[in-house]
């Protein structure tokens, strides 16, 4: 008599993603919490600038070890991805910035709702009361984080939700007109557009200068800033952490099935405003620690149900 013996490489393989995720959400939690420290010397589009130039070494080092290759197949659908997803940082970023990181980030996390609301209206998609009951959850969950004032409404908590849309646009590009692409090749592209975006920035503000506040509130409108050696130090770790982040990402999503993995991608709403808390006192209250919970909840849902 034979005895059956089982496979247990699945099963294996989506608890090593899961847990490549989990160390992934860790580390881009952590070093988004730099953007604030930076915030406050330098402006947004000196950091877009050079953040993009300490990355690209970094990439061509990781492409030398085989880790993907850095030219791309089809140069407009990446180039059409990667200024997307540029925009998509740029709000979010600033959002990191100027308010508590729970917020920025339940903003970014808007973008599964978007990315099912846009597949349905332009690309046809057919969804059940399911994942409709869960856009809707989501859209609760966003109110209950940003907390707006309908009587002093602030169009500054929108920054993040406008990021939120700008990613899910970017990430329907991924999968829509980038199919065979390389990973680091479409780092490499986002990249560069950023870098892009930070020239452009400032050139526009050395021509029309700015008032700029103090701080962190002065990060969108603060031009070049001279000497930066006292912040090097922050940006290399938020530059190394931000690019090791993406490639375990990118990793953990070949390692296991997307609609599984995803969901592991929101432990990152735990651990930013966790290490915001412990390290800046950032608070979080109980109505928003609530919405981030439907939040959660509903991105779930839509990428479960979205296999």
């Amino acid at each position: 008599m034979k005895c059956k013996t089982i496979d247990l490489q699945p099963e294996v393989s989506q608890f090593t993603a899961a847990g490549t995720m989990l160390a992934a959400m860790a580390v881009v939690g952590i070093v988004d919490n730099i953007i604030p420290v930076l915030a406050r010397d330098i402006g947004l589009w000196q950091f877009y600038l050079m953040r993009a130039l300490l990355s690209v070494p970094l990439l061509c080092v990781f492409s030398a070890f085989g880790l993907g290759k850095l030219t791309v197949n089809r140069v407009w659908p990446v180039l059409l991805r990667s200024v997307l997803l540029g925009v998509s940082m740029m709000f979010y970023f600033s959002a990191v910035a100027l308010m508590p990181i729970a917020q920025a980030i339940a903003g970014l996390f808007t973008s599964p709702i978007f990315i099912v609301v846009i597949s349905v209206v332009f690309l046809g998609l057919r969804i059940g009361l399911v994942r409709v009951g869960a856009i809707f959850l989501g859209f609760i969950g966003v109110l209950f984080v940003l907390q707006p004032d309908l009587y002093a409404f602030d169009w500054l908590i929108l920054m993040p939700v406008a990021g939120g849309f700008f990613y899910a646009l970017g990430t329907i590009t991924t999968r829509t007109l980038c199919d065979g692409e390389s990973t680091i090749a479409m780092l490499l592209g986002m990249l560069l557009a950023q870098a892009v975006m930070g020239m452009i920035g400032l050139g526009v503000l050395e021509i029309w200068p700015q008032d700029v506040a103090a701080g962190a509130d002065g990060f969108v409108t603060r031009g070049w800033v001279w000497p930066v050696w006292s912040l090097m130090h922050w940006m290399l770790l938020q530059v190394i952490g931000s690019v090791v982040g993406v490639y375990l990402i990118i990793k953990a999503y070949q390692q296991g099935e997307a609609s599984f993995v995803a969901v592991f991608e929101y432990s990152v709403m735990i651990v930013g405003p966790a290490f915001a808390w412990l390290v800046f006192g950032q608070t979080v209250g109980l109505w928003q620690i609530f919405g981030i919970g439907l939040i959660v909840l509903a991105g779930s849902v839509i990428a479960l149900r979205s296999r």
